[in-house]
């Protein structure tokens, strides 16, 4: 059966271009280490766009356990709290801490990449760093820690 919406060649390319220079959308900033939104000097929440917004979302995503709340998709945030119950050495640990996080930031069509895992030991908990990259090649460093025991 012939195609009934078809489309030419050039338009597949067209789109293509236009899938990689996907919009970043607009974000409110958040201050990670007091746990709080960033307010104006007029009282009202800072917002974020571009880059700066996409980050914002990776960082959001790292901080947010998967399934917990109705307001997230399925796809949004990390299963961090399953590496407790397993009770697996540090390398294997930090094995899953690499693939869960690229897991939830892959989810994200504007990240290209997270990359250049880091980690910090302080008896029970595990600080990282990952280098995460958009599809404009710009390169970022956001940070996570998780409790294991």
């Amino acid at each position: 059966m012939p195609n009934l919406f078809p489309i030419e060649e050039e338009t597949v390319g067209e789109i293509a271009a236009e899938e990689q220079m996907q919009e970043y959308g607009r974000s409110w900033k958040f201050d990670f280490a007091k746990g709080d939104f960033v307010l104006t000097p007029a009282g009202k929440v800072m917002g974020t766009s571009g880059a700066e917004a996409w980050v914002e979302w990776c960082q959001k995503t790292i901080a947010t356990a998967r399934y917990r709340y109705l307001v997230y998709s399925r796809d949004y945030g990390q299963e961090f709290d399953d590496l407790i119950s397993q009770h697996l050495t540090r390398e294997a640990n930090e094995s899953e801490i690499k693939r869960i996080t690229t897991e939830a930031l892959m989810v994200n069509p504007l990240t290209a990449s997270v990359d250049n895992f880091t980690f910090d030991w302080d008896h029970d908990t595990v600080y990282f760093t990952c280098e995460i990259t958009n599809t404009r090649s710009e390169t970022v460093l956001i940070n996570g820690q998780v409790v294991i025991g």
